[in-house]
């Protein structure tokens, strides 16, 4: 489920959140779902507990999951999370598109570079 990448620089618990993130918001975990234990995911990890229980820490301070004493995490409900992150990808697309134009590159330069993007990656 959970691939960790140790070439990357970001601390382990980061990765784990943002990979559990991206399950929960394209459906593969669902609302109501219980998140694999903190023991066992930290045993076929073959990583600290500690890091499991920070990551799934930060995932509840998020939202994305909510714990129930004496029974585990469980996945929340995912409708007002994607609205969020696609508010905060917005905010950001926004900056980028500012910056562009503060250096010169024009709304055809862009247009062409986002229809070149989806066409290489067939995303539609």
């Amino acid at each position: 489920m959970i691939v960790i990448d140790y070439q990357d620089r970001r601390p382990l618990y980061e990765q784990i959140v943002e990979k559990f993130q991206l399950l929960i918001l394209k459906g593969v975990l669902e609302a109501g779902e219980q998140m694999p234990s903190v023991r066992r995911l930290a045993a076929d990890l073959a990583i600290n507990p500690n890091t499991i229980q920070r990551a799934y820490a930060m995932l509840e301070q998020q939202g994305y999951i909510y714990s129930v004493k004496g029974r585990g995490n469980f996945v929340s409900g995912k409708g007002s999370l994607l609205g969020e992150k696609r508010e905060s990808y917005w905010k950001e697309f926004a900056q980028v598109l500012e910056k562009g134009r503060q250096i010169g590159i024009g709304k055809q330069d862009f247009i062409q570079k986002i229809e070149e993007y989806w066409k290489e990656g067939s995303y539609d």
